[in-house]
């Protein structure tokens, strides 16, 4: 089955003529309200979250360690949801705050904050846009078959059952190089790099000296590998469901993009309190400006105003497996990646 590409992506209904504007207006204007005083008790709460998993960690017997991983490590996707607050200015109205939390709450991960902070407000801004979206972008049909038989193993499988490893390889790929940038960009995304490395080669070691490796894969590790598996987790279900098209450029609309192209996705309530609701993911692609905690009141909103264009969708290993069974390519020609995976052929393994 083939369908046409439209000038609106996935919700053909919509005017052409619709501004993002016209969306913002349609949202109270207490959801762009910060409040200090719920800000610094998410951070309060969420230290407490991570030393309790860390406590968890020490003191849990050997077949209740996963459970404190999972706990300790979807803490810590808590920690960097923070810091992504502070990446968005929606922390606080003073930037020095924004950028010393942010590089703090973003430590325990080696996250550089300036690097990430840069590249991820450009998602923002090209939500969807075929081969422009630095985020889980779709590879074009002729490109994915241009690649060798190693890049092709390499991208259907981490965008297949090994999605969960995914934002590894774009940490490593998108945050540490300051060198593409020019000016104070390039100061700030080098200060956070250097920040992150020079911590890493001196926490690292450290644990490796006071508690071995296998204290190492204990407390940081394991963890480690939990906040990856959320983090690609929330990224490729917000934007990658197998109906969000990707859209070229000449056809892409913002509107639309933002309003339609990503996704809600209910999780479990401990997931959701400990990430301090990261995955009301619509009204934060309508504007990054909203704070976590007025997430929910922004998306009761968009549904009153907008809901038939919303997508909504509950968290499950079906909705896994229907995301990660299929090729994430795209060609010009069709409106899903589902539809060019049938067409080319190709499957995951």
């Amino acid at each position: 089955m083939t369908v046409a590409p439209t000038a609106v992506g996935a919700s053909p209904t919509l005017d052409p003529d619709l501004q993002l504007r016209d969306i913002l207006k349609t949202l109270p204007k207490s959801v762009f309200q910060k409040d200090s005083r719920k800000a610094w008790l998410a951070v309060a709460a969420n230290i407490t979250c991570v030393a309790l998993g860390y406590l968890a960690i020490a003191y849990s017997p050997w077949y209740l360690l996963p459970l404190a991983w999972i706990f300790a490590g979807t803490a810590l996707t808590g920690s960097f949801v923070l810091g992504h607050d502070c990446g968005h200015r929606s922390f606080s109205n003073d930037n020095r705050i924004n950028d010393i939390v942010g590089h703090l709450m973003f430590l325990p991960l080696f996250f550089p904050f300036h690097g990430w902070r840069i590249q991820h407000n450009y998602h923002h801004k090209h939500t969807n846009k075929q081969g422009v979206d630095n985020a889980w972008d779709a590879m074009t049909s002729d490109g994915f078959l241009a690649e060798s038989p190693t890049q092709q193993f390499l991208y259907t499988h981490v965008r297949g059952r090994f999605w969960w490893l995914g934002s590894i390889g774009h940490w490593v790929q998108e945050h540490f190089d300051w060198t593409q940038f020019e000016g104070k960009q390039r100061e700030q995304i080098r200060f956070s790099a250097l920040f992150s490395l020079i911590s890493m080669a001196i926490i690292l070691p450290t644990l490796i000296a006071t508690i071995g490796l296998v204290g190492l894969f204990k407390f940081w590790v394991m963890p480690w590998l939990v906040y990856h598996f959320w983090m690609s987790t929330f990224t490729i279900v917000h934007h990658t469901l197998t109906e969000i098209p990707f859209v070229p450029a000449e056809n892409w609309h913002e509107a639309a993009a933002q309003l339609t192209g990503t996704v809600h996705c209910n999780y479990p309530k401990w997931v959701e309190w400990l990430c301090f609701d990261i995955n009301v993911h619509i009204p934060h692609h309508i504007s990054t400006g909203i704070p976590w905690y007025n997430l929910r009141n922004a998306h009761a909103a968009l549904q009153e105003h907008w809901g038939p264009h919303l997508v909504e969708r509950d968290f499950s290993w079906s909705l896994m497996q229907e995301i990660t069974g299929v090729c994430h390519v795209y060609d010009d020609r069709y409106r899903s990646i589902r539809d060019i995976g049938r067409d080319v052929q190709l499957t995951k393994g």
